[in-house]
């Protein structure tokens, strides 16, 4: 694996390199030599922020967390991101798609089994009216029903667009690209 790694607000000092490497390296096992692995470290306040991208094939592996210590935010992504290739390796399992970037001991490894989490069910389906708007006229609308994100056409583009209340408290905007 080859890791890409970055700090916001903070230096990669030699000990937290090796600290990454060396806890994310547990997951080699699992992917080719040429997967990358982006990890970036930030310090905001007291918060001890670490977010991990792994890009595999038609998907992405990712997780951020947050603590007051960095090694102990690179303790837990490590164990959030394990437990999230459980779950896409059954789902590559059940669905026998092409495995990308993993090579052929993810599939092997019974350590990486997981049952528990079990698949994932949709348990209730919603179906409203989309009228177009703009995008603030949208998040207008979510912030009165007390939403985090709110479904919407945009009356600019006349595609689906989605709006969403960030962590800071400011708004974003997901468009549809196609490809």
């Amino acid at each position: 694996m080859k890791f890409i790694i970055s700090g916001k607000n903070i230096e990669v000092t030699s000990g937290l390199r090796e600290a990454v490497e060396s806890k994310l390296g547990k997951l080699e096992r699992y992917f080719t030599p040429e997967t990358e692995v982006i990890v970036t470290l930030s310090v905001e306040k007291e918060r001890q922020k670490i977010e991990v991208t792994i890009p595999v094939k038609g998907s992405i592996v990712r997780s951020e967390q947050v603590s007051s210590d960095m090694y102990v935010s690179i303790d837990l992504v490590e164990e959030v991101i394990e437990r999230q290739l459980r779950k896409y390796k059954n789902k590559l399992v059940e669905k026998h798609r092409d495995s990308g970037s993993f090579k052929q001991e993810f599939f092997n490894d019974s350590d990486a089994d997981d049952t528990s989490d079990g698949d994932i069910k949709i348990v209730r389906t919603k179906r409203f009216g989309i009228k177009p708007m703009f995008p603030e006229d949208a998040c207008i609308q979510m912030e009165l029903l007390g939403h985090d994100f709110f479904v919407f056409s945009n009356a600019e583009t006349d595609e689906v667009n989605v709006v969403y209340k960030r962590k800071n408290g400011t708004f974003g905007l997901i468009e549809p690209e196609f490809n």
